[in-house]
């Protein structure tokens, strides 16, 4: 609704209605629906793979190197499950779904500051 606050998906503490990061978590997506990192469909976490492209929803973190589930945070160290191009010029941030940028192929690399 409209002027209403709503409840951060990660700390439950309502926030303003078109929020992109949580004022008071500082994490990203706060209040939209879980998407596929590949096809951008609705995903759910109990769900193995993506209903729409059968993409696994499991994946290693880049940072912990655990299994977690492919949201936008490690369940295990609570990074943000982002990489980004080794390349300089390029240095495109991608969700870690393969080991080439999406763009000019170069090798990904996690962030510097974990996301």
């Amino acid at each position: 609704m409209i002027g209403y606050k709503h409840p951060c998906r990660y700390c439950d503490e309502f926030i303003p209605p078109n929020s992109k990061v949580c004022p008071l978590c500082g994490k990203v997506n706060p209040l939209d629906s879980l998407r596929c990192p590949k096809c951008r469909d609705i995903i759910r976490r109990a769900w193995k793979n993506c209903s729409n492209c059968g993409l696994s929803l499991s994946v290693s973190c880049p940072y912990c190197a655990e299994e977690t589930f492919f949201g936008d945070y490690c369940d295990q160290c609570e990074s943000r499950l982002v990489v980004v191009c080794s390349d300089d010029e390029c240095g495109l941030q991608q969700p870690p779904v393969g080991d080439e940028c999406s763009k000019c192929g170069k090798p990904l690399e996690p962030l510097e500051d974990g996301g």
